[in-house]
Order: C-alpha cells, then sequence, then structure tokens
C-alpha cells in the first residue's frame, strides 16, 4: 500500500470529487499541491490569495463542477475572506485547502482561522492524522448538499507526517427533498384555475435541472415565463418575458404584474428581482417552490418544500390533458413587440466618452456569439444581461453580487477560462475600480485563458458612488480615479489590446476576433459616468421612499 502524508490523503479524497485548483503557495500548503500534482489535479496558479476562491467559486458556476481553491496559513488564508464570504452569501460549494497553526498550539503569527470562517458562515474542517481522509469526505459533502463554502484546514505540524490507514465509504449519492409537506395538489389546483398564469425561474432551478419541466408546464398552463438573472434565458421560448428585477423591460415588468398566479421555482425573491415591492400585484397568488425550509420572502401565499425538478415533473402528472389556449401569451407577445426595448445610447456625451448602453449594444454584435460572460460588481453590471445575447445560465456569472463587493472578476474570469471547454469565448466586464482591486491576476488570466476578451468600463471614478452620492451633492474627489491606460499595462503583460474611445475603435477587436481569438484581448473602453443605470434608479428611488416611511 503506498504511504501518504496527511496532506497527500486529503488530495487523495478530494480527487474523488474534483480535478482543479487554483491557488497560490505558500509554507502551509506546499505540501499539499505537491500531492495534488502527483495525483494528476490540474492546478492553476493565481496570483493573490483571494483569487484562489473566487477563481473555483466562478469554476462551478460555468460548469456545475467541484474546485478547490487553496491557500497558506495566516495572511495567505486572510487575504482570501472576501472570496470565501460571496461564496457563502451566493451558496456556491467551493473547497478551501488551507494551512493552520500547529496542533500543538498556536504561534505568535497564528490567528483563530476557524473563528473568522466561522464569523463568514463558512465551516471548518480541521483534519487529524488519524482521519484526514474520513473528514475532508465530510466536509466536502457538506459543502455540496448544503451549497456552501468550506475550509479544510491541514495544522502545520501534520502537513507532511504519515497518515494512518483509512477504509473510506463511497461518496454519498445526492439527496432530492420531494414535497415533504403534500402541498403540491393544492399547487395544481391554483394553477389549474389561474387566467394569467407566471413562471419565475431562478437558480436553483437551473441546478436542480429543473428548465425543461418548467417549460413544458408553463405550456401546459398557457403561463408566461420570466427569470432571476442568475437563471437567464432557462425558460426562454413562447411566453418568455426575460428577466425580472432592474435589468428587465418596462413593459415586461407591467405584465409579470398582471399576472394573478405566480409560481416561483428555486428563486429567493430578493428585493432587487422583486423591483423593491413593486414587481407583483397585491393581489396575485404567490407560489414558492424550493429546496429551503421556508419562504424566503413574506410576500408567499404557497410555500412547498421540495426539489424543483421533481416538484414540476409531479405537477405534469397532476395536471395532465393537453397545453392550453394561448390568449394570455399572445396578448403579451403583442405588447412586447410594440413596447420599448432598452435605451440604445446615444452617439455624443456631453463629456465626448462613450454611452455605456451604445458601447454594449455594438459589442453585443462584435463579440463572438460561444461566449461565457463574467462580470464583477459595479454601476455598469446591468449592461451585459440587459443588451448582451447570452443563451445560457451558466454563461453568465455574475459575481460580487451576494456581498456587495467588487473585485472578484479578473479571479473569477480565471475559474470561468479553465471551466469551458468547448470553443466558447470569456468575456469579462469589469469596472475601472474593481479592476485595479484584481490587476495582478490579468496575469493569471492571460496565462490561462484560450479565448478572452476584457471589456473595462473604464470611466475614472467608482461610477455607483458618483451617483448614489456625488449626486447628493457629497465631495466627488475619493470617488474619482486616475485615467489608467489598462491598454498599455495589458500589452506588457502579454495580451493584445485598444484603447476605445468610439465605437469605430472597436475595429481592434473585431480584427482580433476575426484572426481567430486566440489568448486575450483587453478593451480599455472610455466610458461616462453621465449615464446612469435605469436598476440603479430604481434602488435609489427605493431607499428614499424606505427614508421617508421611516421620517412619516
Amino acid at each position: 500500500m503506498t504511504t501518504l502524508t496527511v496532506s497527500g490523503r486529503v488530495a487523495q479524497v478530494l480527487s474523488s470529487y474534483l480535478s482543479d485548483v487554483f491557488g497560490v503557495m505558500g509554507n502551509g500548503n506546499v505540501y499539499f499541491l505537491d500531492a495534488a500534482e502527483k495525483l494528476g489535479l490540474r492546478f492553476s496558479a493565481v496570483r493573490h490569495e483571494g483569487a484562489a476562491i473566487a477563481a473555483a467559486d466562478a469554476y462551478y458556476r460555468a460548469s456545475g463542477r467541484l474546485a478547490a481553491g487553496t491557500t497558506t496559513y495566516g495572511p495567505g488564508y486572510t487575504n482570501a475572506l472576501t472570496a470565501l464570504a460571496e461564496a457563502v452569501q451566493a451558496q456556491i460549494p467551493v473547497v478551501l485547502v488551507t494551512g493552520d497553526a500547529p496542533s500543538s498550539g498556536a504561534r505568535p503569527q497564528d490567528v483563530d482561522q476557524a473563528a473568522i470562517a466561522a464569523g463568514l458562515g463558512a465551516a471548518t474542517f480541521t483534519v487529524t492524522r488519524d482521519a484526514a481522509g474520513a473528514i475532508t469526505r465530510q466536509a466536502v459533502e457538506y459543502a455540496l448538499t448544503r451549497r456552501t463554502a468550506v475550509v479544510i484546514a491541514i495544522p502545520y505540524d501534520l502537513a507532511a507526517l504519515e497518515a494512518a490507514d483509512e477504509e473510506l465509504p463511497a461518496p454519498l449519492a445526492p439527496q432530492v427533498t420531494d414535497d415533504v409537506d403534500g402541498g403540491l395538489g393544492q399547487v395544481a389546483r391554483l394553477l389549474a384555475g389561474a387566467k394569467r398564469p407566471l413562471i419565475l425561474a431562478g437558480r436553483g432551478a437551473h441546478l436542480a435541472g429543473a428548465g425543461p419541466d418548467l417549460r413544458e408546464l408553463a405550456d401546459r398552463i398557457g403561463a408566461l415565463t420570466a427569470g432571476t438573472a442568475l437563471a437567464l434565458n432557462l425558460l426562454n421560448g413562447e411566453g418568455y418575458l426575460g428577466v425580472a428585477g432592474g435589468f428587465g423591460t418596462d413593459t415586461a415588468a407591467g405584465l409579470m404584474g398582471e399576472a394573478d398566479v405566480v409560481l416561483v421555482a428555486g428563486a429567493s425573491l430578493s428585493p432587487f428581482t422583486m423591483r423593491f415591492g413593486h414587481l407583483l400585484s397585491p393581489d396575485s397568488m404567490v407560489i414558492q417552490i424550493d429546496t429551503a425550509l421556508q419562504p424566503t420572502n413574506p410576500r408567499v401565499d404557497t410555500f412547498v418544500s421540495a426539489d424543483v425538478k421533481s416538484a414540476a415533473g409531479q405537477l405534469l402528472r397532476m395536471l395532465g390533458g393537453e397545453d392550453a389556449a394561448g390568449a394570455w401569451r399572445a396578448e403579451a407577445r403583442k405588447r412586447v413587440d410594440e413596447g420599448p426595448a432598452h435605451h440604445p445610447g446615444t452617439d455624443e456625451t456631453a463629456d465626448g466618452r462613450l454611452d455605456p448602453r451604445a458601447l454594449a449594444t455594438t459589442l453585443d454584435s462584435v463579440l463572438p456569439e460561444r461566449r461565457t460572460v463574467v462580470q464583477d460588481g459595479g454601476h455598469f453590471l446591468g449592461w451585459a444581461p440587459m443588451y448582451w445575447r447570452i443563451p445560457r445560465p451558466q454563461d453568465l456569472v455574475m459575481v460580487g453580487t451576494a456581498f456587495q463587493s467588487i473585485g472578484l472578476g479578473l479571479a473569477s474570469a480565471v475559474g470561468a477560462a479553465r471551466a469551458v471547454e468547448d470553443g466558447r469565448t470569456l468575456v469579462l466586464a469589469s469596472g475601472d475600480g474593481g479592476f485595479l482591486m484584481g490587476l495582478s491576476d490579468l496575469e493569471s488570466l492571460i496565462g490561462t485563458a484560450r479565448s478572452a476578451v476584457v471589456v473595462i468600463y473604464n470611466d475614472a471614478a467608482y461610477g455607483a458612488e458618483i451617483h448614489q452620492y456625488g449626486s447628493q451633492g457629497l465631495t466627488e474627489k475619493p470617488m474619482l480615479i486616475p485615467e489608467v491606460d489598462f491598454s498599455g499595462i495589458a500589452r506588457a503583460l502579454g495580451a493584445e489590446s485598444a484603447v476605445i474611445r468610439s465605437l469605430a475603435d472597436l475595429s481592434a477587436l473585431q480584427d482580433w476576433i476575426d484572426a481567430g481569438a486566440h489568448g486575450t484581448f483587453v478593451a480599455d473602453c472610455r466610458i461616462t459616468s453621465s449615464v446612469r443605470a435605469p436598476w440603479m434608479s430604481e434602488w435609489m428611488a427605493a431607499k428614499q421612499e424606505a427614508k421617508a416611511a421611516v421620517a412619516g
């Protein structure tokens, strides 16, 4: 029998669940990385520890497959905390393998890593010499079943010691929650009696593989369909209205507000999705089916805790019969066709910089059709889901929105680039502020991506703050960023690039695509900060309403 170290045992068990590891090598994880390489795990080096977890997180979002991030102890670990918090908040299964204080006791430079993780909502599984494999398996199963981030800690003094032999059981089969309260019968009756039904799907429906069943259910009852931003185009087809929330059109939102019965499948109904309480009519009946144990929004009238795919299949059997007449859909299609779409933007702005809406519209026609889009957080984050063709939910990786952070985009692009294996081009959309935060991993992306386009919405400012606080008269000085030549930086690191000051300048990107789209192209797009995104206006109005309600 081959002798394994404690680090080797951790790597061995992980190899039965995943194939990719992202990270930065240090004292605390050097033995783990050595074992991982010997076992054939693919290691992608990043340049900042925060990118280790962000890349593993995005790898899962783009592929549905688990990945691991790894850092050393102490400062390496604390550098990864923002990305770890984002994964917890976004309910992404991901594993952080890290060094930790010796089992004999903390050293002066050690911090209480388990306590820090607990504060973020992440569980820590500290391996021992006798049960390194069993503890690793427990950690991974915890991450997968609870859809969360976990930390596997390897004490420094155990990392290179021989691990005890263990007989490990086979990995657990996925568990499916099935209509625990028997409420689907009532749901079927409500749907059958609906005159203007709407099915709203979220990421939970996508992860459950429920798209085909929900589309068939919509046809059966003649429902309109919509999705959250994280389930973009999951229910695309007859009656599809697009995204629910601030990225959708007002025409689509108006139709959703007229629905008499709304089936919410695998969506949490966040304030953004609900347009801060204005999306649905107070008179509509709202049904939620989710693997959660209780409703996630007080607006829910009927709740069923169940696997969405299983529930949709049962509802189809209960309803039986033929597809419903399409009067509701025909009316909706006519109104959508006649109603206004997203604003196309303008050719001229007061400061002479690009209108981001016109830029996004033109980019959609230039970028390769087979694309996976990663976008960082920031004021610009609506332009991709509003203006770009993104055919599948897994082709839109929105990072930072759960934890309200910026700066994770470049790191996430590294993970998504590793996950993209079918000839798609990876497209990263970032703001200049977030891009500067993650700049060290531009080199990681250039070294990893087969084909990648980086679009920087460069307004020389923190745009969200300009609109939220500069508009109130607060000083803009801390909100401004000196104009950065990202194109020059990109060329120095080995990418092709161009500064985009006019739509005609996108010809450089088109030439690169026509030549095969190999490597990485950075488009440093100089946009105006004078255009406020509709979702930002909606958010600001909601904040004012809430403030007025408190004052009143």
